[in-house]
Parts: structure tokens; sequence; C-alpha cells
């Protein structure tokens, strides 16, 4: 792997332009065991952008969502958390995968974004999950 960062936790897309993505963005300045994030999310219709402030439970819990998804399972990341959560239905209403993005505690806003992602995209997120983690998790405290 080169020096640079891995920043994409996720990264989903489709060639409709729909995308929802997870970027690291840094380690928190004012908590130790955090890092900053951000939740982007493009259609053609609507876009949008959320902090994010993720934990090493946080990529734990991403982790077991992933292995929800490859067995076949709908999945939820964060719902119990503060901030923003992530559901992904792997057959939404439109009879392909969507995305939901719930921000309940700010903005009140719930996005669904249908996409096609493509087939390997379960493999490639547990390899950005694993990447994230090597480089990031050693620098946070607690």
């Amino acid at each position: 792997m080169s020096g640079s960062s891995p920043t994409h936790l996720i990264s989903l897309a489709d060639d409709e332009g729909n995308s929802v993505t997870v970027s690291i963005l840094g380690r928190n300045a004012t908590w130790a065991a955090g890092l900053d994030a951000e939740i982007v999310v493009r259609t053609p219709f609507v876009s949008g952008r959320l902090d994010l402030p993720l934990s090493v439970r946080d990529l734990d819990g991403w982790s077991a969502a992933l292995d929800r998804l490859d067995a076949g399972e709908d999945a939820a990341w964060r719902e119990m958390s503060r901030g923003p959560s992530l559901f992904i239905q792997l057959t939404g209403e439109r009879e392909c995968p969507e995305v939901i993005v719930e921000d309940e505690g700010w903005s009140m806003v719930t996005v669904r974004v249908p996409l096609v992602p493509p087939d390997d995209w379960i493999a490639d997120h547990h390899l950005r999950l694993r990447r994230v983690m090597d480089h990031w998790v050693p620098m946070l405290a607690g």
C-alpha cells in the first residue's frame, strides 16, 4: 500500500449518478479515540453531507453490518448511536439495493438512495474497512 491514508470507508455508486460515501477526514482534534468523517449523498435530485464522528466501535459495527450483508441480510449501521445512521436494504422499494441515510438527531431528514453497486461491492468494502482500520486504529487512544 502507498503512503497515503485510506479515506473512503464506504463508496457506493451507480451509473445513474447516485452515490453514498463515508470518508475519513482525519483524527478528531478533541477526542483522542475518535475520527472525523463525513457522509456524502449525491443524486441527480438531492445532494448533502453530514459530519460523522467515528470510533473503533463504529468501525467494528460496520464490519458486523458487512457480514450481515454478505449473508444476504439487510443491515443497519450506527442505528443506536448519536448522529446519522445508515441502513442498507439489499432489495429496496425499486427492486434494487437502497442505502438509507437517516439524521434524526439534527436535521430530522432521511434520504433513500436506490443504486446498483458492482457485484463485488461487499468484498471491496471488507477490504476498504481493513485498510482504514490498519491505518487509523493504531493512532487512536482508548
